[in-house]
């Protein structure tokens, strides 16, 4: 079945109490029709030359984090010397695996229309649309991230013009990508394939996290092509008071954000080995569910002057995990983070912020599975 042009939808945003929100659109508006078709039964396999070096055999190590933004060029919030001191040297070492990845919250584009707040004309209000120049791939690349999610809400904050500069930026940096409708990414680990795929609620131009059946299906294709499957989720309510894991679908502005659980469980017994959420801006709990590592978001890992980083906004993480071949769970931690006064990254060394938060709302939020963290950080089944 050939899925017709990806419908762009404009994007509205805004600030509630202080805090950034991102919401999707608004009903009603006829969106430019993008550059590409997708289809659903031929997804895109990205192959990826071999990451990562001396691992046992049979293991592929994966470091996640959640939401990244780097700046924001419209705005004129840039990190100095074009962010080549962005990840610093700690931050850099605790990403080290064979797959790094990250969830990317903006465009990379020279582009300066505000393309999904135009309705609201010349001077848009309470809208916010992300951008950093395409060079920013470099500052991602130095970091040690080798796959990027583009599954989310801000990938086309400016169109299908941007998303493809962004897309073309990410390739020129050698970083894989993954998010659009019906891609897996195939990336070889000394001989392990490991497919990775991206999910948002905007079905328009990402695989949609609100379809479970569609979902699983792409799952189970990706679990054909590859040994290990991981999943990208971009899914639930945004804000300080949205750590908490709600049972049912979620919404937020009215707009649908889907089921974390439901849909979570859905791919894994499809096939996911490992699912890694973001999108809610600050961190929920972990369970183990037949065997697999749910991280439900890893809340905010970067947000240069754009994002709020104090409170539960700025307690971040590292996900470090061990997979088998088989796709069984080998180890795993959890490098405790922040965000400093400006937004960037970095290592909490002295406090371990995120070991005393995942652990309060994995008690609190899923006593039965929620993961257990150790004194040194080790995840580890209920």
């Amino acid at each position: 079945m050939v899925v017709g042009a990806l419908a762009l939808t404009l994007i509205a945003s805004g600030v509630v109490s202080g805090v950034l929100f991102f919401a999707h659109g608004s009903a009603g508006t006829t969106p430019p029709a993008p550059s590409a078709t997708a289809t659903v039964g031929e997804p895109s396999v990205v192959p990826s030359p071999t990451a990562g070096t001396g691992a046992e055999a049979d293991t592929v190590t994966f470091a996640a984090t959640g939401d990244i933004i780097l700046g924001d060029a419209g705005s004129g919030q840039l990190p100095p010397n074009d962010g080549k001191a962005f990840f610093a040297a700690e931050v850099r070492d605790a990403l080290r695996a064979d797959v790094v990845s990250a969830n990317l919250e903006s465009a990379l584009t020279n582009d300066n229309r505000y393309v999904k707040c135009a309705k609201q004309g010349p001077t848009p209000q309470n809208c916010f649309a992300f951008r950093v120049p395409p060079t920013y791939a470099s500052v991602l690349r130095d970091g040690g991230f080798t796959v990027i999610n583009l599954a989310n809400n801000h990938s086309y904050d400016y169109g299908a013009d941007g998303y493809k500069q962004t897309v073309d930026a990410l390739d020129g940096a050698g970083i894989r990508h993954t998010g659009a409708v019906a891609e897996i990414t195939v990336i070889d680990v000394r001989g392990v394939k490991v497919a990775v795929l991206g999910f948002s609620p905007y079905g328009e131009y990402s695989n949609s996290v609100l379809n479970t059946d569609a979902a699983a299906a792409l799952v189970k294709q990706a679990a054909t092509l590859a040994d290990l499957v991981v999943v990208q989720m971009h899914v639930g309510a945004e804000g300080a008071d949205s750590t908490h894991l709600k049972p049912g679908p979620e919404t937020f502005l009215g707009e649908p954000r889907g089921d974390a659980m439901k849909f979570a469980h859905a791919v894994v017994d499809a096939g996911a080995d490992l699912v890694i959420g973001h999108g809610p801006h600050v961190m929920r709990a972990m369970e183990f569910y037949q065997g697999r590592l749910i991280a439900y978001s890893m809340g905010n890992f970067a947000g240069y002057k754009v994002v709020a980083a104090s409170g539960v906004q700025g307690i971040s993480g590292i996900l470090k995990t061990t997979l088998h071949k088989d796709g069984s769970y080998a180890s795993g931690s959890l490098v405790a983070a922040k965000l400093t006064d400006v937004g960037l990254p970095a290592l909490d060394e002295q406090q371990h912020s995120a070991w005393g938060q995942l652990t309060s709302l994995c008690d609190t939020d899923l006593p039965a599975t929620g993961v257990r963290i150790g004194a040194d950080g080790s995840i580890a089944p209920h």
